[in-house]
C-alpha cells in the first residue's frame, strides 16, 4: 500500500467515526454522490457552531473493486439548511448591490476587503528548503502584482533586463495557476482569494473585436493594473482585462474559465475555507462559465469545439477542432463544478447537464482518442465509407493517414491519448498537457493512465531529455510546418509550441506521477530541472529535440517556470497534499444514461460501453 492510499484511508476512517457520532442536523445527502477519494481530509471546523458548508455532501464510501464487482457502502446524515450567502463587495460610491458586480461601465473595479485565512501547521514544509528553492521563492514574491495595496496575482515574466516586456507584464489566469498552488501549499492564501474574486469581477465585459462581443461568462485571458488620471491631479488604479482582442490572432481564451473553476476547487480543498465558493457572486460566475461551455450548437460531439490559439498553444499549430488539452481541462472543470455547485431547484437542470456531459465525454475520449499497439492495428485495417449505425470506423478515418513515425515510436506496453479527432482526421501527436491532465482528472481509465506513464518512461529521451517536458511530440517540420503553421517564425521545428520543452509542465507531471504511485519519475524530472533552471535564469521554454538550448525567444525569469518548479518540489515533500488536487474515478458517472439509445432500438449506449471499459 503506497503512502497516498494509507493516508487517505486513515482520513476516511477518522471522518466516518466523527460522522457516525455526530448529531448535527446540518449533515445531509445531496442527489450527487461523492466518493471517499473526493474527501482526503475531514471537513470539520471545531471553531464554528454551524456547519461551514451546509450544501456539501458529507457521504463517505469505502470501495473494494474486484474483477466484476464493487462493495460500496454510503454513510451520511440528511438535512438541509439554507443560509444567506455573502455579497459583501465594495464598489463605486459604496454601492454593494449585486448588479454592480456584473454590470460594469468601465475598467475601474474597486478593491474589496478580504479576510485572510491564517496558515496552520499542516502547511509547514517538512524539509529544509534548498538554496535553489529559496531563490525561487524570492523571485516569485518579486513577481507579485498589487492592486490598491492588495496582492492580486503575478506577472507572466519579471526580467529586470527586458526593455520590451510586451504583454508579459500582465497577470494571466492560465499562468497564475502554478503560482496560486505554490502560495496555497505555503499557506499564503490571501493572494489567491483576491485573484479569484477580482477576475470574477472582470467576467463578461463588453469588449469587442470588429463590433462583435464575446459570449456571456467568458473569463479574460489576462489583466493589467493601470493608473489613470481622474478629476484634477488625482490618480486611481484600475484593472484592464484582455479577452483576446489584443492578443496575436485575436482569439478568445477558452481555457481561462476552466482553470478558474479548477483553482476555485483547489482553494477550498487546501484551505478548508468553503465560504468563498458558496458566495452568491461566485456561484453566479460559476454558472455563467458552465452555461457558456454547455451551450448546444451544431457540433455532434460531446467534446468542446474550439479554434486554434485558444489554450496554452496560443498560435497556429493545427489544433483547431477538439484538441485533447481543452477536453481534459473541460472534464476536470465539470468534475470540480459538480463538487462546488450549490444544488437548488434552479440548478437541477444544470447539474443534470453536467452529469450527462461528463458521462458522454469520458466515453468519447476513452474510446476514440486512445491509441496503443492493439488500437493501431485496428485503425490500420479500418474499412472506409461505412454508413450504418454499426460502423466500426465511425469518423471515416483513412488508414493511409497514420504517420510512419508513430508505428515505430509507440511501445509495446504503453499508449496515449491522441491530440485531436475530427471527421476523417486523427492528430497522432503526443500532447503532454492533455495526457497529464487526463490522468489527474481521471478522464483516462486506470489502465490507460498507467500506460501513458509507461510510454513517458519508455520515451524519456524524446519527452524529457535535458529539460522536462516536451509540449508536444514530434515537431512539425518541412512542408508540414509551412502548411500547418503558415511558416510561423516562432514555432520553428523543436521550438516554442512546436516541440519545445516547457519546465512549467513539471508540476502537472509530478501530480500525475504521485496519483499513479510513480513518484520516482517525478523526482527524476525535478532533479533535472533543479540543476539547470537557476543557471539558465529560469527561462520560459527550451529548444532543440532534446531540450538542450534555451529558447531563442524565451523570456527569462518566467514566473510559471519558477512556480511550477516550487509546486513540484512541495508536492514531492508532501505527497499527501496531491490528493486535494486530483480526482479519482467516479463510478456514479457510469450510471447516467446520456442518450436514451435503448429506446430507439439501438444496440449499445455510451453508459454500457463505459462500464465495460472500467469493470473488466
Amino acid at each position: 500500500m503506497n503512502t497516498i492510499t494509507l493516508l487517505r484511508n486513515r482520513a476516511i476512517n477518522s471522518a466516518r467515526r466523527i460522522l457516525i457520532a455526530s448529531n448535527n442536523p446540518s449533515f445531509f445527502l445531496s442527489p450527487l454522490h461523492h466518493h471517499a477519494n473526493d474527501f482526503p481530509q475531514p471537513r470539520f471546523n471545531l471553531h464554528r457552531t454551524q456547519n461551514p458548508h451546509p450544501f456539501r455532501i458529507l457521504g463517505f464510501r469505502h470501495e473494494s473493486i474486484g474483477a466484476h464487482n464493487r462493495d460500496v457502502s454510503t454513510i451520511a446524515r440528511a438535512g438541509f439548511k439554507l443560509r444567506n450567502f455573502s455579497t459583501s463587495i465594495e464598489t463605486r460610491g459604496g454601492d454593494n448591490t449585486f448588479e454592480r458586480i456584473y454590470i460594469q461601465s468601465g475598467v475601474n473595479v474597486k478593491p474589496f476587503t478580504v479576510e485572510s485565512v491564517h496558515k496552520g501547521e499542516e502547511n509547514d514544509v517538512r524539509e529544509e528548503e534548498s538554496l535553489v528553492e529559496k531563490q525561487a521563492w524570492k523571485l516569485l514574491k518579486d513577481a507579485i502584482v498589487t492592486y490598491c495595496g492588495n496582492p492580486v496575482g503575478t506577472v507572466a515574466a519579471n526580467d529586470p533586463g527586458d526593455k520590451s516586456p510586451l504583454n508579459y507584464d500582465q497577470v494571466f489566469i492560465r499562468d497564475f495557476i502554478p503560482s496560486a498552488l505554490a502560495f496555497l501549499l505555503k499557506g499564503d492564501n490571501e493572494i489567491v482569494k483576491n485573484f479569484l474574486l477580482h477576475t470574477l469581477q472582470l467576467q463578461s465585459w463588453e469588449k469587442t473585436v470588429d463590433c462583435y462581443s464575446p459570449g456571456q461568462g467568458l473569463m479574460p485571458a489576462s489583466f493589467k493594473v493601470r493608473t489613470v488620471a481622474i478629476d484634477g491631479d488625482t490618480q486611481e488604479e484600475v484593472l484592464d482585462p484582455d479577452f483576446g482582442e489584443s492578443a496575436i490572432g485575436r482569439v478568445a481564451p477558452v481555457d481561462s474559465g476552466l482553470w478558474w473553476i479548477i483553482l476555485l476547487r483547489a482553494y477550498g480543498k487546501i484551505t478548508c475555507d468553503y465560504s468563498l465558493q458558496e458566495r452568491v457572486d461566485v456561484q453566479t460566475g460559476l454558472k455563467m462559465i458552465l452555461k457558456l461551455c454547455l451551450t448546444d450548437g451544431f457540433d455532434m460531439f460531446p467534446s468542446l469545439l474550439v479554434t486554434d490559439g485558444s489554450c496554452m498553444i496560443d498560435r497556429r499549430m493545427g489544433i483547431h477542432g477538439h484538441p485533447l488539452e481543452i477536453q481534459a481541462l473541460f472534464y476536470s472543470a465539470l468534475r470540480c463544478s459538480r463538487e462546488i455547485l450549490v444544488v437548488t431547484d434552479e440548478t437541477n437542470d444544470l447539474v443534470r447537464a453536467i452529469n450527462n456531459r461528463l458521462s458522454a465525454l469520458s466515453f468519447h475520449i476513452r474510446q476514440y482518442y486512445w491509441v496503443d499497439m492493439k488500437k493501431m492495428n485496428e485503425i490500420y485495417r479500418y474499412k472506409t465509407e461505412e454508413y450504418s449505425m454499426d460502423a466500426i470506423n465511425k469518423f471515416n478515418i483513412y488508414p493511409e493517414q497514420i504517420p510512419f513515425w508513430v508505428m515505430d515510436w509507440i511501445p509495446e506496453k504503453g499508449g496515449y491519448l491522441i491530440g485531436n479527432l475530427q471527421p476523417a482526421h486523427m492528430d497522432f501527436r503526443f500532447f503532454t498537457l492533455g495526457n497529464l491532465w487526463s490522468i489527474i482528472s481521471s478522464l483516462s481509465t486506470q489502465k490507460q493512465s498507467e500506460s501513458i506513464l509507461n510510454l513517458m518512461q519508455e520515451k524519456w529521451d524524446d519527452l524529457v531529455g535535458h529539460m522536462p517536458l516536451k509540449i508536444c511530440y514530434p515537431a512539425l517540420d518541412n512542408e508540414e510546418w509551412r502548411i500547418i503553421t503558415g511558416s510561423d517564425p516562432k514555432n520553428t521545428p523543436w521550438s516554442y509550441h512546436n516541440g519545445g520543452s516547457w519546465p512549467t509542465l513539471l508540476w502537472q507531471f509530478t501530480l500525475a506521477c504521485i496519483k499513479m504511485g510513480r513518484i520516482e519519475l517525478a523526482q527524476k524530472a525535478a532533479d533535472l530541472a533543479e540543476k539547470r533552471l537557476p543557471v539558465d535564469s529560469w527561462p520560459e521554454y527550451y529548444d532543440t529535440r532534446s531540450g538542450k538550448f534555451i529558447g531563442k525567444q524565451a523570456r527569462m525569469y518566467q514566473t510559471w517556470t519558477i512556480a511550477g518548479f516550487l509546486t513540484s518540489k512541495m508536492l514531492l515533500k508532501n505527497p499527501e497534499k496531491a490528493s486535494m488536487l486530483f480526482c479519482e474515478e467516479d463510478y456514479d458517472l457510469l450510471e447516467y444514461c446520456v442518450c436514451g439509445l435503448s429506446q430507439r432500438g439501438r444496440k449499445k449506449c455510451s453508459r454500457i460501453a463505459a462500464k465495460s471499459q472500467i469493470l473488466k
